[in-house]
């Protein structure tokens, strides 16, 4: 059984129902499932302590694109 905060099957084709975009059945574990994964990513992201750290919009100097990444 899934924890109580993540997203079963049934609820995520409510969703997508109710945003217009009806999954096939066959869909629904899967979008449920990627959509435990962001979660779960997001979550972590946010215990992140970044203290000081300045957004990238905050660089001095010229922007470099490297074209190998």
């Amino acid at each position: 059984m899934p924890a109580p905060e993540e997203l079963t099957p049934p609820e995520a084709a409510r969703w997508a129902a109710r945003s217009g975009l009806p999954l096939a059945a066959d869909r629904h574990h899967v979008v449920a499932a990627t959509a435990n994964h962001i979660h779960s990513v997001v979550s972590r992201l946010r215990e992140l302590d970044f203290a000081e750290t300045p957004p990238a919009a905050h660089r001095t100097g010229e922007e470099r694109h490297d074209a190998a990444v």
